[in-house]
Formats: C-alpha cells, sequence, structure tokens
C-alpha cells in the first residue's frame, strides 16, 4: 500500500506539473493576444489561466506540506494540509478568476470597444484549446489510474467521482481544464459574434459567461475541499473491513465505529469494543493489540486506532459502521 500511494503522489504531482506549464504558456500568449485586440473575452481567459497556474503551484505546495512527518505539535502529521490548500485554490478561482472576469465583462458592456484584430484572438484560441486539451487528457487519465484506490466506481461520472474522491487533487485539475476547454469555446463564440454582428457589447458578454463558468466550477471545488478538510469518513468498503476485522474473534465484539480522512490515504480509526465480563486485563490488553496489528496490516492505509472497552457482548446490538 505505500508503494501505492507514493505511486498515486507520484501521478498527481505528474498531472500538476502538465497543467502548471500548459496554462503558464497559455496565459503568457492570451495576454499577449488581449492586449493586442483589445478583447474583453481574451483579457478574461488570460487571466483565467493566471488564475489556473498559481492554483497548481498552491497543490504543489500542499502535496509537499501533507507529506511532512508526524511531529511532537502534530502527533497525526500534516495531511489535512492538502485539504487547507486545495480549498484555497478553490476561493481563489472563484474570487479572483471569477470576479476579473465578471468586471471586464461589465466594463466591457458599458463601454464596448471593437475588436481590433480577431484573427489573433482565434489563433491563439486554437493554440490554447490544443495545449489545454493535452493537459486535460492527462488530467483525465491520471484521475481513472487513481479512482480505483479511492473507492470510486469505475463507471461513475465526474461529479459523483469527485464527491466520493477523498483526493482534491485528483479531480481539481481535471475540473480546471474542462472548465477553461469550455471558456476558450465562449471567448471564441463571443470573438465571433462580436465581429459578424458588429456588437462589441457581445465580447463583453462572452466574459460574463466565462465568469460565471468559473464561479460555478470554484463554488463546487470549494464545497467539496470543505468537506474533507472538516473531516470526512472512510469509504462503505474500507469500513466494511474494519468491522469485519474486529468482529472475526469470538472473544469480542464491535460495537461502534469511527473513522475520519487526514489525507488521502491516512485514516484514524476509533472502535468501541466488548469483552466477556470475566476477561482478565491482560487478555484484553492482548485482544486489543492483536486487532490493531491485523487493521493496520489489512487496511495500511490506517494510520490509528483507538479504542474502548464497554459491557456485555451478548446485550449490544449490532456495530454501525460511520
Amino acid at each position: 500500500m505505500a508503494a501505492q500511494a507514493s505511486s498515486t503522489q507520484h501521478s498527481s504531482k505528474t498531472v500538476i506539473y502538465a497543467a502548471l506549464a500548459g496554462n503558464l504558456a497559455i496565459a503568457a500568449t492570451k495576454l499577449v493576444a488581449a492586449l493586442l485586440s483589445g478583447s474583453s473575452a481574451m483579457l478574461s481567459e488570460s487571466v483565467h489561466s493566471m488564475v489556473d497556474t498559481g492554483n497548481e503551484v498552491l497543490l504543489l505546495y500542499g502535496l509537499h506540506r501533507a507529506a511532512k512527518p508526524a511531529d511532537e505539535a502534530h502527533p497525526l502529521g500534516h495531511g489535512r494540509e492538502l485539504y487547507f490548500w486545495s480549498f484555497i485554490v478553490a476561493l481563489l478561482l472563484f474570487a479572483i478568476g471569477a470576479g476579473v472576469s465578471f468586471y471586464e465583462g461589465v466594463l466591457h458592456i458599458l463601454q464596448p470597444t471593437p475588436i481590433e484584430d480577431p484573427s489573433l484572438n482565434y489563433i491563439v484560441l486554437a493554440i490554447a484549446f490544443v495545449f489545454e486539451g493535452g493537459s486535460w487528457f492527462v488530467a483525465w487519465r491520471g484521475f481513472r489510474a487513481v479512482a480505483p484506490s479511492l473507492g470510486v466506481l469505475p463507471d461513475a461520472d465526474y461529479i459523483e467521482a469527485a464527491e466520493r474522491s477523498k483526493d482534491p487533487t485528483s479531480f481539481m485539475v481535471l475540473f480546471e481544464d474542462t472548465a477553461a476547454l469550455i471558456g476558450i469555446l465562449f471567448a471564441a463564440a463571443g470573438t465571433f459574434a462580436a465581429e459578424q454582428l458588429q456588437m462589441p457589447v457581445l465580447d463583453g458578454v462572452a466574459s460574463i459567461a466565462i465568469a460565471l463558468l468559473l464561479g460555478a466550477t470554484g463554488a463546487f471545488l470549494a464545497r467539496e475541499s470543505k468537506g474533507l478538510l472538516m473531516g470526512e469518513p472512510a469509504g462503505a468498503a474500507t469500513r466494511a473491513a474494519i468491522l469485519r476485522i474486529a468482529n472475526a474473534s469470538p472473544a469480542l465484539k464491535a460495537e461502534n465505529l469511527f473513522t475520519v480522512h487526514l489525507a488521502p490515504r491516512q485514516i484514524v480509526v476509533a472502535l468501541a469494543l466488548s469483552f466477556p465480563e470475566d476477561a482478565r486485563a491482560a487478555d484484553v490488553e492482548r485482544s486489543v493489540e492483536r486487532l490493531e496489528t491485523d487493521i493496520k496490516r489489512q487496511c495500511p492505509e490506517v494510520v490509528a486506532v483507538f479504542m474502548r472497552p464497554r459491557g456485555r457482548p451478548d446485550r449490544l446490538e449490532p456495530a454501525v459502521g460511520s
């Protein structure tokens, strides 16, 4: 499992590096084109790409911070650093990406200016679409590769997969690239309509459409990151496996199970266990140690197990996982 976790993290970094390189080049190209053509939609797209570039840097920083080992101040490690920085990324996409695009769109609607060189926009947008498409393909392939290890069903759609996933890097880049591709189409449509209909105001309308797209994407990613940051339980399969291990011994019974993700592959488990009333302290201690060893061996993503003895097993209801 450690090798699998390392492989998954490497895959996440590869996806982020690919998106970072693509967005950096695209942002510079779009910005030059926006300054030369005066297109509001193109300027919004350049801001979008610059925000995405910054987001990739923050995701890499989050992965770096989350990999730090546990210490005295953080006995359970720094895994949630990744969730924190993922939440910041979503806020930046919503606040800066959508905010600047909306402002630029409104400004262009109030003071419409004809696009000076539409052909330049088309060339830049076509190049950007190719680069963004390549980045999207890398992100999609990386997401499908790690999906099984994250408890995501093979036939799940992107929305369901993101809601199930405990690894924000596995879907954030994919959603950003998807929004980028749609945004390029909006910008191209705005440029075409403004030129053909001789209505420069439509360029500003396209910019507002891009802002709404970024706002919706940022809001969804923020919601998912917030849930992970607050703490989400392990997947149903992992919870069932832990209960099965705990109830395998006739000498004890799991009354209750609590799980929470600290990071994509770091889970904390708390169990309430019942023992026979005549069980000796030494027997209870050995059973607890053996159970902890079995859980960590069969579920390597579990980093800590907390157990509390309770009353007689024959008086307890079946265990409920959460």
